[in-house]
């Protein structure tokens, strides 16, 4: 977001500027910062902060920055000294490993904001395993949300564990890392959060694989009779 436009025209105040009314900031100093400050009331009372002592740790998506690196891979390469589409789509992960402070210059960022920043380092995407571990294992995992929402209608929601990575496959789809399980589900249950006040009959609902992948629904149960799927709208 704040990588200076390319070949911009007019003063480019969204990027570059900013960079460079940061670097006071990042290199230490007194800044004066508005207490409860708003756009409805500009008179609030001014708090000294002194960034000497603040590490400071800035990241990103940092969006077109392989095509910078392998720009700079292919120029630097040798005949015969890498494969050919040695960094085709499936390599990324690995690009982005190579990268370097001329490379996130070329990308946009001042060099007095980069030698602020000397420390470099670039984070792998999530893998399936790991987004079944955000579904599961946080305290306020999306999945214990949905489950305390359900036992409020004294309903036990329960989640097998292929659904759960079939909900972490489909996550991976979309590129768009952890922020893409809170829609997945929230598409996935919308019809069965409208079903459960309907029927207080209702004790149990399992979601299964199968039902994620929409080849059937979600397995319901009475409080003493287990009843079968399709009867859900009865």
């Amino acid at each position: 977001k704040l990588a200076k436009k390319k070949n911009a025209t007019t003063r480019d105040i969204s990027g570059e500027s900013v960079q460079q009314g940061l670097l006071k900031l990042l290199e230490g100093s007194k800044v004066e910062v508005p207490v409860g400050a708003s756009s409805k009331n500009a008179m609030v009372p001014m708090v000294t902060v002194d960034t000497s002592n603040i590490l400071f740790i800035c990241g990103g998506a940092f969006p077109d920055l392989t095509d910078v690196i392998k720009e700079r891979l292919k120029n630097d390469m040798t005949i015969g000294f890498k494969p050919a589409g040695w960094f085709e789509e499936e390599n990324l992960s690995t690009l982005l490993r190579q990268v370097s402070a001329d490379d996130i210059r070329r990308f946009g960022m001042v060099p007095e904001f980069i030698g602020r920043l000397p420390i470099i380092c670039t984070l792998d995407e999530m893998t399936e395993d790991m987004l079944v571990e955000v579904l599961k294992t946080p305290k306020n995992a999306i999945l214990k949300q949905y489950q305390k929402l359900f036992k409020m209608d004294s309903v036990e929601l329960v989640f097998e564990d292929d659904a759960v990575r079939e909900i972490a496959k489909k996550a991976l789809e979309k590129k768009t890392g952890a922020r893409a399980l809170r829609s997945i589900i929230e598409e996935l249950m919308l019809d069965i959060m409208y079903e459960i006040p309907k029927d207080t009959n209702i004790g149990k609902v399992t979601i299964t694989s199968d039902y994620i992948n929409k080849k059937s629904l979600p397995q319901i149960e009475v409080r003493s009779i287990p009843v079968k799927a399709g009867d859900m709208d009865d």
